[in-house]
């Protein structure tokens, strides 16, 4: 699995999910403080001005109450994502026609 994090000039962080690992609050956590590095070193003027928001879904280690504690803590602004809302998914229209194309025609093996 692949967790991406991305703006309009392209993906600030990306790191795999290691096999057999779940994307609980305390991964999750961690991820977020990779992110934030990566938003300093690949986005410093953004960084410096604060100007830059988090949108993510609501999935369960996102909305956990220490994830929700960090955030605040870190001030990380985030969009609020309405549920089930397929409306919602930045991903669709910008990342993944982008990923598409970069891979399009090659044949990958299967790693397990």
């Amino acid at each position: 699995m692949l967790i991406s994090f991305f703006d309009a000039n392209g993906i600030v962080h990306k790191e795999f999910v290691p096999p057999g690992q779940t994307v609980n609050q305390q991964f999750y956590l961690e991820v977020l403080k990779r992110l934030r590095n990566s938003a300093r070193k690949k986005r410093p003027e953004i960084w410096s001005s604060g100007d830059w928001f988090l949108h993510h879904d609501n999935a369960p280690a996102h909305t956990a109450l220490s994830v929700q504690q960090f955030l605040a803590k870190s001030n990380m602004t985030v969009i609020p994502h309405p549920p089930y809302s397929p409306d919602l998914a930045p991903c669709d229209f910008f990342l993944f026609p982008r990923m598409k194309c970069q891979v399009k025609g090659k044949r990958f093996a299967d790693v397990s």
